[in-house]
């Protein structure tokens, strides 16, 4: 089965974002301050029988954090960062979640990023590790969130 994906403006992933990383919370605690930017890409996955967003990422250009460049893979060049990562539950473990990564790793490297990172949550620390991220530096705590790590890859896989 072959997911799609596709460049979509931030008000079609938003309900997923909200719903799934903010719950209980206001629909504004899902609206990121880079949303708004012109560097900004939102990328939704789609599954055959639907139309409707199965996965969604958000991301930028934004330098790899300073305390961590020793420690990233590869040399960190110029980094592109992802937020609001979010599959939909009833698709989990199915694609959908990778399938949004991928193509936000062929945005990155299209516009000149040799690395990809994020501020991604403890719990899905095997997930980011199945597709190919490093952990970088210790676990930290995002308030109202919860733990969170920092995951870096290359935006070109090699096998």
């Amino acid at each position: 089965m072959k997911i799609r994906t596709s460049v979509v403006d931030v008000a079609e992933i938003l309900p997923l974002r909200w719903s799934v990383l903010r719950p209980g919370l206001p629909v504004e605690s899902a609206e990121f301050a880079e949303d708004g930017r012109p560097d900004t890409v939102h990328l939704a996955a789609y599954g055959p029988e639907t139309a409707g967003v199965l996965a969604c990422i958000t991301l930028f250009p934004d330098p790899f954090p300073e305390p961590f460049a020793a420690e990233a893979p590869g040399e960190p060049g110029r980094a592109w960062r992802f937020r609001g990562m979010a599959s939909d539950p009833s698709v989990r473990g199915r694609g959908y979640g990778a399938a949004v990564l991928d193509a936000a790793s062929e945005v990155a490297a299209e516009r000149g990023a040799g690395l990809l990172w994020c501020n991604g949550r403890t719990e899905a620390r095997g997930f980011y590790e199945r597709q190919k991220f490093a952990v970088v530096g210790e676990e930290f705590m995002i308030e109202g969130v919860g733990p969170h790590l920092v995951f870096a890859r290359r935006t070109h896989l090699s096998g």
